[in-house]
Formats: structure tokens, C-alpha cells, sequence
């Protein structure tokens, strides 16, 4: 398992490489230039200020000289600074990280209990009301985008019936404590889940219904097992391999949906971070976001990869 693990990190450094050529490639493609978010009546029209402009900003380079530049940069640990403001990269996103770390892992965390819980509930009452309420129920949940259930859940929960606070990470003129955290961060962390949530519940289920017909159970239950070492100890555990894949599939899914969530609550974290770095084409931040949730994309991988040696033990990586 160890060099496993040596290795992946090994393959992962070609793969970040990849994606940041990816998006400065992409970002080179997109239409305008970013000194045009910086043009005040006095350097429009006036070609010379604006290529001392371009010069400032370290923009009058060719594209693969600056890629070059901001790579190397990267291996000695600075990742730029903001053209906006000129703020350390490296330190916004690690004030921001914490905030979006806090809200993914919510979600994640609260999607993956409470969707294996009402997968097996489902599973276990096969063909009853509440299978056929909650079945359609993840039905809605998996075909409903992040954006669309962040403004539901708004609307309804936060301006008509009141019973979150519409935004924000603590309750302005109050004291900081961690109940007001999860009170502010109940709702965002719910939407954000809901489709993940949903799709936990339908794998757990299907997944659920399969094992529980095999043999090894009724061998279990024949040799009178209680019902609770059948269904959690052999059931639960050898239905878990797909919801583990979904873990691995659905983290990218999550990031991108915080981008939505955190903006329509306005939740300080990385996705907000994202909007404002791409209004602004602020290259350096948009770089340095995006490596940041390509680490957290492999790093998610990798630790799904032992997840299924820790679930089935017929799993052996040499």
C-alpha cells in the first residue's frame, strides 16, 4: 500500500502540470484582455499608458514566456500576486480555503451519512410508501443543479419561513461562537448536498438490494445471526463500494457547486473567490485557485483508493 500511494503522488505531479497548462491554454483563448478591467478615462484611448500597463502587470510577455515565469515562481512557493490588488495569491486562498473547506465537508460528510442511511432504510422496506416517497423524493434531488436548490432554499427557508439566516458565516453584533457556525452553515451545506445526497441514497439501494440476496447472507442468516450483525456487519459494508466511487466522481461536482452556493449565500470562501478572480481576469488567482482544487480533486482520489482496500479486503494494491 505504501508504494501505491508513493506512486499516485509520483503520477499526480504530471497531472497537475497538465491541468495548469490546460487553463492558462484556456485562459489565453478567452475573449479580452485583462488590463481592460483597469482602463479609467485617463489610459483609454492613450496607447502608451496602457502599455505601461500591460508592462506593470507583466502582461507585454509572450504566454508561454509568462508560463514559464509563473511556474517557476510556483516551485519556490510563491504563487503570484492579484493584478486586482496586488495581494499574495497564496494568502487569500488560504484564508478562503477554510471557509470552503468547512462548507464541502458538511456536505459531504452530512450527503454521505444521511444517503446510505435512507439508501438502506429504502432497501429494507422495498415496495412500501415510504420507498416509493422517498425514492421519487432522490428523483428530484439528482436531477436539480446546486444553483437552482441554493435559490429554492433561499427563497424558502431563509426569506419566507425564516428559519436560517439568508448569508453571511456568523450573526453580525453577536459573538462568534461554533452553534451560530452550524446555524449559518446548515442551509448552504444542505443545497450543496442535495444531489449528492440523492445519489448516495439511489447507489445504497440498489447496491443494498443486491447483496442482500446473495448467498453468503442467507448463509449468514441461516446459521442465526441477529439480524443487526446481517445487515450491517455483511450487508452495509459490502454495499458501500459504489457510494465509495461516487466519492471519488462527486468532489469535483461539490467544488463546482460551492461556487454557486457560496455566492448566493455569500459565504466567504474559495467559490466566491473564483467568481471575483474570473470577472476581473485575474490570471494569477485564477491559476492558483484552480491548482488548489486540482489538489484537493487528486488528494480525494487517492484517499478513495484506500477506502476500497479498507472496505473489501479482496482488494490488494501491489
Amino acid at each position: 500500500m505504501r508504494n501505491y500511494i508513493l506512486r499516485r503522488i509520483i503520477i499526480s505531479v504530471p497531472v497537475l502540470l497538465a491541468i495548469t497548462l490546460i487553463i492558462f491554454a484556456l485562459l489565453e483563448l478567452a475573449p479580452g484582455d485583462p488590463a481592460d478591467f483597469f482602463i479609467n478615462p485617463e489610459t483609454a484611448g492613450n496607447p502608451e499608458m496602457m502599455r505601461q500597463l500591460r508592462t506593470a502587470m507583466g502582461l507585454d510577455a509572450p504566454a508561454p514566456v509568462r508560463y514559464v515565469k509563473w511556474l517557476g515562481a510556483l516551485l519556490r512557493g510563491n504563487m503570484g500576486y492579484r493584478l486586482k490588488n496586488g495581494d499574495s495569491v497564496a494568502e487569500i486562498i488560504r484564508i478562503r480555503l477554510g471557509a470552503t473547506l468547512r462548507l464541502v465537508g458538511t456536505a459531504l460528510i452530512g450527503g454521505t451519512l444521511i444517503g446510505v442511511l435512507l439508501g438502506m432504510f429504502t432497501a429494507l422496506n422495498r415496495n412500501t410508501v415510504w420507498d416509493y416517497i422517498l425514492t421519487g423524493m432522490s428523483f428530484v434531488g439528482i436531477s436539480m443543479p446546486a444553483y437552482i436548490a441554493a435559490l429554492l432554499g433561499l427563497y424558502f427557508f431563509s426569506v419566507k419561513l425564516r428559519w436560517f439566516p439568508a448569508g453571511g458565516v456568523h450573526t453580525i453584533g453577536s459573538e462568534e461562537t461554533f452553534a451560530d457556525l452550524l446555524y449559518h452553515l446548515a442551509l448552504p451545506s444542505l443545497t450543496l448536498s442535495l444531489q449528492y445526497l440523492a445519489s448516495n441514497m439511489r447507489y445504497t439501494r440498489s447496491s443494498m438490494l443486491e447483496v442482500m440476496s446473495e448467498n453468503f447472507i442467507v448463509t449468514a442468516k441461516a446459521k442465526g445471526l441477529p439480524r443487526k450483525t446481517v445487515i450491517y456487519r455483511h450487508g452495509l459494508r459490502n454495499s458501500l463500494l459504489p457510494v465509495i466511487t461516487l466519492l471519488g466522481l462527486n468532489l469535483p461536482t461539490l467544488a463546482v457547486g460551492a461556487v454557486f452556493v457560496e455566492s448566493v449565500y455569500s459565504w466567504p470562501g474559495m467559490g466566491s473567490l473564483y467568481l471575483d478572480a474570473i470577472q476581473s481576469r485575474d490570471f494569477p488567482l485564477i491559476m492558483g485557485v484552480n491548482l488548489a482544487v486540482a489538489i484537493f480533486v487528486v488528494v480525494a482520489n487517492l484517499i478513495t483508493d484506500i477506502l476500497y482496500a479498507w472496505v473489501d479486503p479482496r482488494i490488494r494494491y501491489d
